[in-house]
């Protein structure tokens, strides 16, 4: 009885674990202390409520930033209280070039017959038949036409309200993306709101929004955030198919999309494609997802040749002739066992291939491919980097250029006072040496772990962040040579410092280095991803928040009643078939306020539009009235107009006032001989010309003027009278 009391406790003491089954059960017998056990619908929920919070944060983050430049705008150009020629007025140079094709659309009798016209374009410039909506990426203005008639918005809202917010709504797409990436990066929603604080504070250099609303720019980048974006999740790993499907799509439509709406994103594109090709060296496990990437580009350009109209410009463009070399090096299947004579050799021959086969590809599309438009950018990174010397204006001016120029002191003065400067500073140093680390693991044949938690504390080995360190360095590299690149690279530092002070695993790679034993490093990481970010929060709530207020409440005025009036007497007393002659930025409000014919226009990819400007420009040099009669009537312009301040303009640059440049491009300055001028027995037009004198005073005849512009009609019958 005893025995059989003894062997049913034995088959109980059996059956015990095997009923619970749970390695949690078992851990709590050996240890003797219970593990606390989170149910699949707790863990689920947890997670859930994490993504609903943080998706919810970037829409509304998105939404104030719209909401804060609809606001702005408003109260910066009282622009609701303003005629529709004053509204127009705001829009400047290609800005005006934009906007006035959009109205032209709306303005055509059918979608198709005002494609039409704008593709087969004579009624812009004088003597030219242009294809605007390739030569100008006119497809934003082409959507925005095609959504204001199709949504009856035509009878709720006026046009320029409508181009307007489509743009302001495209901003906060912008911020949303920039959200959602640093996010992913660091795994917190908080990265996001932070990222967004410094892009809104340093706005000035963050984006051109406030400035000129139409830019190509403005409608292009909210794509290519949306694009870093997905491509930040697609290379991530551990990704499921579900999500890396998703991140795939995004990836290539956006790509696409801002491959159409830009034309110069394909640059932009190939300084990814090298950080990507970067990317691949250090880490090679992510090699197909890389090449999956060079797929969606060479579809993308192939696509986009075709819709725009067989543009040439992106059959010669650096990126297809990279990733095609890339792409054809893969094909070819370059591979031996690691570690032996072969594999060694095989590698010198991919790098060999890799650095000249791109050159070789690109050289030989040029040959096959007609293409003219783009030779100025060879031409200007020359000069730019000092590669050669040159005299010709249009470089010369370009280089002038602010965008253009290295970027200014206060640039990084504005960028340290905001705090953002040194926390990318350091989030930058962190990563590169983790990288450093990591490469050095693997000369020393050390494998790298499939999956990296938060003790390890090896944030360099994350694919992505490998991809962003080298693409902001590229960016910032550029940024330095040329301040117009900031508007790029400054919302990536946003989003890196943003990331990085919020990173747990930032902050385990640095307390790892340090060797902390008085306080766990895991708890010590994760208090200072919660902490510093708030501090800054707090810092910035506390200095720049009422800066933001009070330039809402101050209402500005836009004032410019000179244009206004020119504007005006045009449209009032010039003949419709008249065509003006003045400067390209002056050409592109005319085109826009009035609709008049112009013999130039603000744009600096075409080399017959770059020739027109210089020539345009003569009537600010010292050249002969019959000079310039020459010129004008060679255009069959009706009208000239003289800007006074560009006659007399004291400019802040040395030698960067036009008429500095023209007599540099003319002659009449030797700039080896400490800038004297050389002898000229003409004086300068623009001042000769308002004298009313013989001969100026033969081929022109003053019909207007103000404070700011002298108009003169081109003469068709010319009376030479002393």
């Amino acid at each position: 009885m005893a025995k059989e009391e003894g062997s049913s406790v034995e088959v109980r003491q059996r059956k015990k674990p095997k009923t619970s089954g749970s390695q949690e059960t078992r851990a709590e017998k050996r240890s003797g202390t219970p593990v606390p056990v989170r149910a699949p619908k707790y863990v689920s929920f947890q997670r859930f409520a994490k993504i609903f919070i943080g998706c919810l944060a970037a829409v509304i983050s998105g939404m104030m930033h719209v909401f804060y430049l609809s606001a702005y705008h408003e109260r910066k150009f009282w622009f609701s209280n303003r005629q529709e020629l004053e509204r127009e007025i705001t829009f400047q140079g290609d800005s005006a070039i934009y906007y006035s094709y959009y109205k032209d659309m709306l303005k055509a009798p059918s979608f198709e017959r005002g494609v039409y016209e704008l593709t087969h374009n004579n009624k812009t410039v004088s003597l030219k038949t242009i294809n605007a909506v390739q030569q100008m990426s006119l497809y934003p203005e082409l959507i925005a036409s095609v959504l204001y008639q199709a949504t009856g918005s035509n009878e709720v809202i006026e046009p320029v309200y409508f181009y307007i917010g489509i743009v302001f709504g495209l901003q906060g797409i912008y911020v949303t993306a920039l959200f959602v990436t640093s996010w992913l990066m660091s795994g917190t929603w908080l990265a996001g709101m932070l990222t967004v604080a410094w892009f809104l504070i340093n706005r000035v250099d963050t984006t051109r929004i406030e400035y000129s609303i139409p830019l190509r720019e403005n409608w292009a980048l909210p794509y290519f955030a949306c694009q870093v974006a997905a491509l930040t999740g697609y290379l991530k790993r551990n990704l499921n198919t579900y999500a890396e499907r998703f991140c795939y799509l995004l990836m290539s439509a956006s790509t696409y999309t801002f491959m159409m709406v830009w034309e110069y994103s394909h640059y932009v594109l190939f300084l990814q494609a090298v950080s990507l090709l970067l990317l691949d060296l250090f880490s090679e496990e992510q090699s197909d997802k890389v090449y999956e990437v060079y797929k969606i580009y060479i579809f993308s350009l192939f696509l986009g040749y075709l819709l725009q109209f067989e543009n040439p410009a992106l059959l010669v463009s650096p990126l297809l002739s990279l990733v095609g070399a890339l792409m054809l090096i893969k094909c070819l299947q370059l591979n031996g066992k690691k570690g032996t004579f072969v594999a060694k050799v095989v590698k010198v021959v991919k790098f060999y291939l890799v650095c000249t086969l791109p050159l070789t590809l690109n050289l030989i599309m040029k040959m096959f491919v007609p293409h003219k438009e783009n030779e100025h950018v060879l031409k200007f990174l020359e000069v730019k980097f000092g590669l050669n010397v040159t005299k010709n204006f249009t470089l010369n001016w370009l280089l002038c250029q602010e965008s253009l120029q290295a970027p200014s002191q206060d640039f990084f003065l504005r960028l340290t006072q905001s705090s953002l400067l040194p926390f990318y500073i350091l989030v930058l140093i962190i990563c590169l040496l983790s990288m450093t680390q990591v490469i050095f693991r693997r000369m020393n044949g050390k494998s790298q772990k499939e999956t990296v938690t938060l003790e390890d504390g090896r944030i360099g080995e994350r694919p992505e962040i490998i991809y962003h360190v080298i693409h902001t360095l590229i960016l910032g590299s550029l940024a330095m040579l040329m301040e117009g690149l900031k508007f790029i690279w400054t919302p990536y530092m946003c989003m890196l410092a943003a990331f990085g002070v919020c990173s747990p695993e930032l902050w385990m790679t640095l307390l790892k280095w340090l060797r902390l034993r008085t306080v766990h490093p895991i708890l010590l990481a994760l208090i200072l991803s919660m902490a510093v970010p708030t501090i800054i929060g707090l810092s910035l709530w506390k200095e720049f928040f009422p800066r933001l207020i009070t330039e809402l409440t101050e209402l500005q005025e836009f004032y410019d009643p000179d244009t206004v009036e020119l504007m005006t007497w045009i449209k009032r007393h010039a003949p419709a078939a008249a065509v003006f002659a003045g400067s390209p930025q002056l050409m592109g409000v005319i085109k826009l306020c009035t609709g008049w014919m112009v013999t130039s226009l603000p744009l600096y990819s075409d080399d017959d539009l770059l020739n027109r400007n210089e020539n345009i420009y003569q009537i600010y040099s010292k050249r002969s009235a019959e000079d310039i009669y020459k010129i004008l009537t060679s255009y069959k312009a009706n009208y000239l107009i003289v800007e006074d301040a560009i006659c007399n303009e004291m400019g802040t640059v040395r030698g960067c006032r036009v008429k500095d440049l023209l007599d540099v491009a003319n002659g009449h300055v030797v700039c080896e001989e400490g800038d004297k001028l050389t002898y000229s027995k003409y004086g300068r037009f623009c001042h000769e010309v308002k004298i009313n004198y013989s001969p100026y005073v033969n081929y022109f005849t003053r019909v207007y003027w103000n404070r700011s512009y002298f108009v003169y009609k081109v003469n068709t019958v010319i009376s030479f009278q002393s």
